[in-house]
């Protein structure tokens, strides 16, 4: 099974909608003795209900995990337990504030969606704008390093674990470009932290959310025990986490959102006229009406999810609602772009971009179960930041679509690689 699936690599994700289609959406194969590759592959909505709501418990992280995504530490994407639940609290409080919501600022949205979403990022996590924008277009070392480190951390999926820790440590292959990324993120971060230290030296910052560092450095930390906010590896591995699943995984989705809507004309046609309809003039608070909208982006997030794998670890012997048994020594793998294509879960049509799918008949949102559309995770990991990734992709397609006609270069083609390439913000 390891050696077909390492002959898939460049069309992962279409050969796992397949498997998982002829196989009745759960799928089980076992890899080489003591290679760790024991691994269960599911999309079935009652399955993704179990594991992420109802059993939850049972199905961290994990070690193994954490070993692979070592690159984000400690990040609220990569812990359990107490740890998990203190960040998740913090970090909700922060996310639910006013103060914090408002902190928006005016942009060129005339340039590329990396770079508008890590300036943006930077800004709500550290209140530093690093001039992405700016108009000589700077070479961005950080993009240049996520791109490296999610190669290597793909891979560390369908490598045994000595041979990935083998490279890692001698610096060869893809672990050799993850190194230097990590490199690129630790020279970041502690310039920004340093400077964010004298910062509140100089300022009197008590009781102003400015930014999620300044939040975190200055938190009364007493109802958050497993919080270590004057460690700077803490500060470090909370804001890399924030700032990568800020920048990518939104640029990923708009990327795919344009590219939908230049291969569906009619779906631009009738966005345009929505916005001309209900938003003749920009006003975020007016984002909520267009609803056809809403539906095009939930298409979008369906069939392109910017994290196409969610991956646990049983923490004992468990048995799912599919029949299928697994232990502490099983990786179960839930795939996120399989589930958006199976035709048992979303009908016949199912590989179709439809924005129509997410409207009722009397013309309003139509809600999916979290556990069928997982694009933002489900139960208690459910993504902090699902509101926010709506309204910047909202207020970006509007901005474009009332300017922009928008059409893919001619003889352009899309590969795998550009889908796998998300595979670091398994959430």
């Amino acid at each position: 099974m390891l050696p077909g699936l390492l002959l898939q690599v460049h069309r992962i994700y279409d050969w796992i909608t397949e498997l998982l289609e002829a196989t009745g959406m759960t799928f089980c194969f076992k890899g080489p003795w003591l290679s760790g590759t024991d691994i269960l592959l599911t999309v079935d909505p009652v399955n993704i209900h179990y594991i992420l709501s109802s059993n939850f418990v049972n199905y961290p992280k994990g070690m193994e995990f954490k070993k692979i995504f070592e690159v984000i530490g400690d990040a609220i994407f990569n812990i359990d337990s107490g740890m998990w639940e203190d960040m998740r609290n913090s970090s909700h409080a922060i996310f639910s504030r006013q103060d914090f919501q408002r902190l928006w600022i005016l942009v060129d949205l005339q340039d590329v969606f990396q770079r508008f979403l890590f300036d943006t990022s930077t800004i709500l996590m550290t209140g530093y704008d690093l001039k992405c924008l700016s108009i000589e277009m700077p070479k961005v070392d950080f993009g240049d390093a996520v791109d490296g480190v999610s190669d290597a951390i793909f891979y560390r999926h369908v490598k045994p674990a000595f041979l990935w820790k083998l490279q890692y440590r001698f610096g060869v292959g893809v672990e050799k470009r993850l190194r230097r990324g990590l490199a690129v993120f630790d020279e970041l971060l502690e310039k920004i932290i340093s400077a964010k230290k004298e910062d509140i030296k100089s300022y009197d910052t008590k009781g102003e959310v400015t930014d999620v560092l300044t939040y975190y450095m200055t938190l009364d930390t007493v109802n958050y025990k497993h919080l270590k906010t004057s460690n700077d590896k803490f500060l470090r591995d909370t804001i890399l986490g924030f700032l990568i699943a800020g920048r990518d995984t939104t640029a990923s989705a708009l990327t795919w959102f344009f590219w939908l809507l230049s291969r569906n004309p009619e779906a631009m046609t009738k966005i345009r006229q929505e916005i001309n309809k209900k938003m003749p003039k920009f006003d975020p608070a007016d984002l909520d009406k267009l609803v056809y909208l809403h539906g095009a982006v939930c298409g979008t997030l369906r069939l392109y999810s910017p994290v196409p794998f969610n991956h646990k670890s049983p923490a004992k012997p468990d048995v799912l609602p599919s029949g299928h048994k697994v232990d502490e020594n099983w990786k179960i793998v839930i795939s996120t772009y399989a589930l958006g294509r199976m035709k048992s879960v979303w009908g016949d049509d199912a590989e179709e971009f439809r924005p129509e799918r997410w409207i009722s008949a009397n013309g309003r949102l139509k809600h999916e179960p979290s556990y069928k559309f997982l694009a933002f995770n489900a139960g208690p990991r459910t993504c902090l930041g699902k509101k926010l990734t709506f309204l910047q992709m909202k207020t970006v397609a509007v901005n474009i679509i009332q300017n922009y006609e928008i059409q893919v270069v001619e003889g352009h083609k899309t590969d795998e690689a550009s889908k796998t390439k998300y595979i670091f913000h398994i959430i």
